[in-house]
């Protein structure tokens, strides 16, 4: 059956009642007590997946968002059909949003391919759920396009610009210290996030849509629109009618998401000086498709990537100054000799025809040229050593070069129970020279990899002055944070890593340098500490959970379920 002769719009995947007339007939006398007339129902679908909920803040502006992309789909001449999934509100969630972004990519995967429509609009935005819609359209393979709420508009507090969720950190830490009192931090909390949108500076939100843009599953300059501004809508509109577009075409998202696609994705990350938690991202999307995000590979782009954007929190700008500046496109311009520019992009064009249709003015203050970077090398590196035999991610570009190549004492923390019981203790052994280890934080832990490898600064140190210092586990870090800290170490420490192995007064050593990560505790020791580990204690448990605990990957192979990997069922 060619392309054409394909059953599109209601007559795609009729439910089975064992008689084809008998369900299309059914289905239509259902769609039209929605009020659609037949013209209406004889057009092709396009489906609308979006993931707005009260728990949601990001999105509560999305309604506004639908219509528009509805208006564009109706001028294509299609029919614009609206459906909800899992929400992933980030701050919403307990134990972490990264536990649900899995079920969320299945709940995607399977209305996509359950429900009758020729292509899809993902519209996402909340860290988790732009990475869970493109993981499940790479497993669906239905034509499909992405479009993100944008990040919110800054605010302001006694003159001074705020956006979430850097500067949150930066006030926390201060009240922390004592340089801010209770009345200022209780104002400065109503003013952090004051708009609809994903926070403002280059977090894992701003990280996801702009890595959406570059692997060409997004139009041109779409990821840094503001929430609140009318180009927004104008995208939604826009993207609306590319969708119709895409109906018959062979612009799915595996002729889109290729391995150099990747490649191209990885090389914005490392010039935006993005979100840690986009490696953990893009390895889960590219194992979907079957390819693999390589570390090594990583690490010498890295040496070869400047960082091109002045944003926080490596920088002093915002998401909006991005926009206003050029936004992907100016930065792929600068690194157009470092892309391949043969990438297929879900409108139709090149990667190389995109860099040369967009406009040629950039702002300088914000997007910087190659021969003059904000730094020379890319924002992330890869770690690997006997303390981290997979990998561990350390975001150079918000750390302090001066712990960059260190020998440390380790201050152990067993869990997050234990750091919240013990770090702020004045009886608590620890220096500004030692090494703040947290373990059991990992992806097979009950924690489940929140982000909480930005250990506070104990609280005697902060009041002593001490802004940074090496802290190392194998839990995740907000991308709106900074610190020189080590990520994602892989094999975690719950699973048997040699994460668990450390006790307290171990040398570690990091060399940023020589990407390395250092137990100095010799192989007859650690065996025998291997030895005395005790066996994991597990709880009955159902449903999700279960289904988590059984399936779960490591950091490395981006936290997926195996069972998801490498697999494209053809609807």
């Amino acid at each position: 059956m060619s392309q054409d002769d394909k059953p599109h719009g209601l007559r795609r995947g009729l439910t089975n009642y064992g008689d084809r007339g008998f369900s299309l007939y059914l289905r239509r006398s259902f769609a039209s007590s929605m009020g659609y007339s037949r013209q209406m129902l004889e057009r092709p679908i396009v489906g609308i997946c979006h993931s707005a909920s009260g728990f949601n803040n990001c999105h509560r502006h999305f309604p506004e968002l639908i219509e528009a992309v509805k208006r564009g789909v109706l001028a294509a001449g299609a029919l614009p059909v609206e459906f909800p999934t899992i929400s992933l509100g980030e701050v919403f969630l307990e134990p972490t949003s990264l536990k649900f972004r899995n079920l969320m990519a299945m709940d995607v995967e399977e209305m996509v391919r359950a429900q009758p429509m020729d292509a899809v609009v993902l519209l996402g935005g909340c860290d988790k759920t732009v990475p869970a819609q493109l993981m499940g359209a790479a497993s669906a393979d239905l034509p499909a396009i992405q479009l993100v709420a944008g990040p919110m508009s800054t605010s302001r507090h006694r003159g001074e610009r705020l956006g979430a969720c850097t500067d949150c950190r930066r006030f926390w830490a201060r009240y922390r210290a004592g340089e801010v009192d209770d009345e200022q931090i209780d104002a400065v909390e109503q003013r952090l996030a004051s708009t609809s949108g994903t926070c403002a500076v280059m977090g894992t939100a701003s990280t996801m849509a702009s890595l959406a843009e570059a692997l060409g599953m997004m139009p041109a300059g779409a990821a840094a629109i503001p929430a609140v501004d009318a180009d927004r809508l104008r995208m939604a509109e826009e993207t609306g009618r590319i969708a119709v577009s895409l109906i018959g075409s062979d612009r799915r998202p595996s002729r889109i998401m290729t391995a150099k696609a990747f490649e191209n994705a990885v090389r914005v990350l490392l010039a935006l000086g993005g979100s840690t938690n986009a490696v953990v991202h893009l390895a889960a999307i590219a194992g979907r498709l079957g390819h693999r995000l390589d570390l090594d590979a990583m690490n010498a782009m890295s040496e070869t990537t400047p960082v091109l954007v002045d944003l926080k929190p490596t920088g002093s700008a915002y998401m909006e100054d991005l926009y206003a500046a050029g936004g992907i496109p100016a930065v792929l311009r600068e690194l157009r000799p470092l892309l391949h520019l043969d990438c297929l992009t879900v409108t139709g064009e090149t990667l190389g025809e995109r860099i040369d249709a967009a406009p040629a003015w950039v702002d300088r203050a914000v997007v910087h040229a190659a021969v003059a970077p904000v730094r020379p090398t890319g924002g992330l590196v890869a770690l690997f050593g006997n303390l981290a035999p997979r990998g561990a991610i350390l975001k150079r570009a918000a750390a302090d070069p001066a712990l960059f190549e260190r020998e440390g004492r380790a201050v152990v923390f067993t869990s997050l129970a234990d750091l919240a019981a013990r770090i702020d203790d004045p009886a608590l052994d620890v220096t500004p020279e030692d090494f703040l280890v947290l373990q059991n934080a990992g992806p097979t832990s009950e924690a489940a990899m929140p982000e909480a490898g930005y250990l506070p600064i104990p609280a005697k140190l902060a009041r002593a002055g001490v802004k940074d210092m090496v802290r190392i586990s194998d839990a995740r870090m907000s991308g709106t944070a900074y610190g020189t800290i080590v990520l994602h170490v892989a094999p975690d420490a719950a699973s048997g890593g040699p994460l668990a192995l450390v006790r307290d007064g171990d040398r570690i050593r990091l060399s940023v340098a020589e990407r390395r990560l250092e137990l100095l505790v010799d192989d007859e020791e650690l065996a025998a500490r291997r030895e005395g580990l005790p066996p994991r204690a597990r709880k009955p448990t159902r449903g999700y959970q279960r289904l988590y605990e059984e399936q779960i990957l490591q950091a490395d192979e981006g936290c997926d379920f195996g069972f998801l990997r490498g697999l494209k069922v053809e609807g």
